[in-house]
């Protein structure tokens, strides 16, 4: 019987446990903490986005925002649909929800927490704790794992099975890029990913906790468009969050290096003349109106001193003076209101990290090391990482499954 040795028992790695246990092997999971796939326990606010309702293979390879190619055959060989299909299967009742998310009926992360859990050691998996420190190699393969205890536990095939760099208090360490290291693997640079944004902009601070739904954003470097996207965002005390900022972040690398702009347009589901017809009915309604106390039928409250500051308006100004020409200030204002990005949050608040195990020197039919015969990787160890919406969670999951297949 084959001796399979998997290092992390999060998503990925109980996913290639319970596949690499169904084919016969004898499995070992090697986690550092008490209880596995913590990530998965804080995902989705405690609710657990498991995955997105995306059955079209090509437009579940779009959501993959670096290196999508690569996912092809792991995304061919493990659905969405094979993801719910096994969750059911484990006694999880699942829901969906706006945008194919899916989540628990029950919105405790904790059941497909258990779920996985299960399926691995139903399979006939073996977890125990421990932290993997470094590989022992013997002819150009991996013989075995020492661990921070002194043990050393040998196997026939390893799996790292890490995670990234985010969140560091559920495990993810980094310890994974330091064994693929060790293999000879290269490392590309890590950056956070999925991650909120700081802004330069001092009024950005007299708008913490304001939320805005169905916005458009475009997200410039100078004055070239790199993403854009529509729905819901926030204000914190340093800068912008929310949704769409998050995926907008995935397209950016080393902000202090260039001249990102997130560019908000309030009202999308009206053109400029449109918009500019509507401004002139509400002040038609409060002709005699100070310019400031005429907006709140268009903005919040709390957006409205920011927008008449940005303006240059007199906020005095009786809405009967105002010129046309301040008026069609207001709504290139309000179809292109910028905020100028300085900096990504600290990676630790990532959802995931982007960078990882160059994917060049993984093959992506079996996830095994094309440097190194016995060793495997699988999850967000690897260079991959997609929006949010449950696409990263289902990358940890087809990887998982097809690196325990063909161990």
């Amino acid at each position: 019987m084959r001796k399979t040795v998997i290092i992390g028992a999060g998503a990925a790695g109980l996913c290639a446990a319970g596949t690499a246990a169904e084919n016969g092997n004898s499995v070992t999971v090697i986690e550092r903490n008490a209880r596995p796939a913590r990530k998965v326990m804080i995902t989705g606010k405690g609710r657990c986005n498991v995955t997105n309702a995306c059955f079209d293979l090509d437009d579940l390879v779009s959501n993959v925002v670096h290196n999508p190619r690569f996912m092809y055959s792991a995304f061919s060989s493990f659905m969405p649909y094979d993801t719910m299909a096994l969750m059911e299967d484990m006694g999880v009742k699942l829901k969906i929800e706006r945008g194919n998310r899916v989540f628990p009926e029950s919105d405790k992360a904790v059941d497909i927490v258990d779920a996985l859990v299960k399926y691995a050691k139903k399979s006939g998996a073996n977890i125990v704790q421990g932290c993997v420190k470094s590989f022992n190699f013997e002819n150009g393969l991996i013989k075995s794992v020492n661990l921070d205890d002194g043990s050393v536990i040998d196997g026939d095939a390893f799996a790292v099975c890490t995670g990234g760099m985010s969140y560091t208090s559920t495990g993810s360490d980094g310890i994974g890029y330091e064994l693929a290291r060790q293999a000879g693997h290269r490392i590309v640079p890590l950056e956070p990913s999925l991650i909120s944004l700081v802004c330069s902009d001092g009024y950005v601070t007299r708008l913490q906790g304001l939320s805005l739904k169905n916005v458009s954003i475009k997200l410039l470097d100078g004055k070239k468009e790199i993403y854009s996207d529509f729905g819901e965002m926030m204000f914190t005390h340093y800068g912008v969050t929310g949704p769409v900022i998050l995926s907008a972040s995935s397209h950016m690398t080393k902000p202090r290096e260039h001249n990102y702009k997130i560019v908000i347009d309030l009202k999308p589901a009206l053109d400029e003349q449109t918009l500019d017809k509507r401004i002139q009915r509400d002040f038609a309604e409060n002709t005699n109106k100070d310019f400031i106390n005429s907006l709140s039928k268009l903005l919040p409250n709390k957006l409205i001193p920011v927008i008449v500051k940005l303006s240059g308006i007199e906020p005095s100004l009786k809405v009967n003076q105002v010129t046309k020409e301040q008026r069609m200030r207001l709504v290139s204002l309000l179809k292109g209101m910028t905020v100028n990005i300085s900096d990504f949050r600290p990676i630790n608040e990532a959802v995931v990290t982007s960078g990882g195990v160059d994917v060049r020197e993984i093959n992506p039919k079996t996830m095994r090391s094309k440097l190194v015969d016995n060793l495997y990787f699988a999850g967000e160890v690897i260079d991959v990482d997609a929006y949010t919406g449950g696409f990263n969670l289902q990358i940890a999951f087809s990887t998982g499954m097809l690196c325990g297949k063909n161990m």
